[in-house]
């Protein structure tokens, strides 16, 4: 028997992930315990996510609302599957900044302790299993905002002949800037991932995602632009702009084509890989001009209001430089950009939206 153990199961990630490894054969065993609930209140459960999973992949599933936390939680789950262990993917996290500087200590305690709780498991349980863990570009703090932006008019931009114009690549420093609460709990995370593969052997890849959408994120006003701008859009709920005049620019890379570089790795292991993961040039956007797109797809005008103060450590301008991961795995490709990605989320959800709609202002 091949167990794929996923963290997060019930998340954006987990649960494509989940799909994905149930469809190579393997049984899925998925830890998630609804978290984002206490994080961001009811509406961002997952509950429905990991009910779905239950049904649609049946007795490959196996649900463990176990918390990355404990120590002792984590080490009987994996030594339950020693010696069936064949992949590990980590996408369990409190994800947001503004969270994170309201509680810090479960923030820090989820986000780097929790890891470490897994990397010490599969030490232990399953050492020559590959390790995904999902990061964020966030590890790199506001160091994204020294770079020499143009503002133009919907969106900050670079000049075309910088070194990143086509996007940030790993050699960026994590050094001497503002990284906020939730970016040093990730900067742990990440780097420890990285020194149990040179202190331990562990075969460990690190995944620093732009940001992470698809039609199962449970977006929140605190985290989930995409996600939670669309469903705004849906239910004619207010949304707001936290600061750089609503030209700040993102990368988003679909789940589906995540999960397909995940799969790449998986089949083909490079240990102590470092990867900036997300649209890229192929998908990215600014808030105004996505909030352009969500208009014209559910045909109806946002309610926008703006507040000059942006979030601490946000950053003006991000688009990933995927080229590393290309040239370890060539035959990788995106499939899906930011005008799709909205679709498809309006698509697989506004029905479900339409429970939520919001009355007239």
């Amino acid at each position: 028997m091949s167990v794929a153990i996923i963290t997060g199961s019930a998340g954006l990630i987990g649960s494509e992930a989940a799909h994905f490894f149930a469809s190579e054969g393997l049984d899925v065993v998925g830890i998630d315990n609804d978290m984002r609930a206490e994080y961001f209140g009811p509406e961002a459960s997952t509950v429905h996510t990991r009910l779905r999973l239950e049904e649609e992949l049946g007795h490959t599933y196996r649900h463990r609302s176990v918390d990355i936390r404990s120590t002792d939680e984590i080490d009987r789950l994996f030594g339950a599957h020693r010696g069936d262990i064949s992949v590990i993917v980590h996408a369990a996290a409190q994800p947001s900044h503004d969270w994170a500087a309201g509680d810090p200590r479960t923030d820090f305690a989820v986000n780097a302790v929790g890891t470490q709780n897994l990397l010490e498991a599969t030490r232990r349980y399953a050492p020559e299993t590959p390790f995904i863990f999902t990061s964020t570009n966030k590890v790199y703090g506001a160091r994204p905002n020294d770079l020499p932006l143009i503002e133009l008019e919907t969106r900050w931009e670079l000049p075309e002949d910088h070194d990143y114009y086509g996007g940030i690549r790993e050699d960026m420093s994590i050094d001497q800037t503002l990284h906020s609460v939730f970016g040093v709990s990730k900067v742990a995370a990440d780097i420890m991932v990285q020194e149990y593969e040179r202190y331990f052997g562990l075969n460990c890849a690190t995944f620093r995602g732009g940001c992470l959408t698809g039609p199962n994120h449970a977006g929140a006003e605190l985290h989930g632009f995409l996600a939670y701008l669309i469903k705004c859009a849906a239910i004619g709920r207010p949304y707001t702009i936290f600061g750089y005049k609503g030209k700040q620019v993102r990368d988003n890379i679909y789940s589906v084509d995540l999960i397909s570089a995940f799969a790449e790795y998986w089949k083909r292991p490079t240990p102590g890989a470092v990867y900036n993961m997300g649209g890229g040039r192929f998908s990215h956007c600014s808030m105004k001009e996505a909030i352009a797109l969500c208009e014209e797809i559910t045909g109806r005008g946002m309610v926008v209001t703006y507040d000059d103060q942006n979030r601490t450590g946000d950053h003006m301008w991000w688009v990933s430089d995927t080229g590393r991961f290309q040239r370890d795995y060539p035959d990788w490709r995106q499939k899906y950009d930011v005008p799709r990605i909205l679709e498809e989320m309006h698509e697989a959800n506004r029905d479900r939206w339409l429970t939520l709609e919001e009355p007239a202002r």
